[in-house]
């Protein structure tokens, strides 16, 4: 019905920078908020970013100046650009979409299935 799709996670060094974005296909009424967070192991899931259909912002403290989120709404995709990256935050990285349901008009959350970013030397 509802589909997010991630790519762009990978193996860097510390220092290096990826892009992973998640779009999202199906079918939904709109977009409400669209999120990334992360899971390491043995730690539970956090918010990285997130970000509202009208551009305001959040990031967790430990990414802030070093992450951007953004969006495409007319892709219906949101990106998670990361530089400055740290041995810390490897992390399986989720993408979470909030969206106004096509039949119910009810908000209801989508989680991607996570794209793997591993930060090490």
């Amino acid at each position: 019905q509802v589909q997010l799709v991630e790519s762009g996670g990978g193996f860097v060094q510390p220092g290096g920078s990826l892009r992973p974005s998640c779009s999202t296909s199906g079918s939904f009424f709109s977009i409400n908020d669209m999120g990334w967070y992360r899971q390491a192991p043995g730690k539970e899931r956090e918010l990285v970013a997130r970000i509202i259909s009208g551009g305001t912002t959040i990031y967790a403290e430990s990414v802030k100046g070093r992450f951007t989120i953004s969006r495409d709404n007319a892709k219906n995709t949101v990106y998670l650009q990361m530089n400055s990256l740290k041995p810390e935050d490897t992390a399986v990285y989720y993408c979470n979409v909030n969206i106004n349901d096509i039949v119910t008009m009810r908000r209801m959350d989508y989680w991607g299935k996570g794209t793997l970013v591993t930060v090490s030397s």
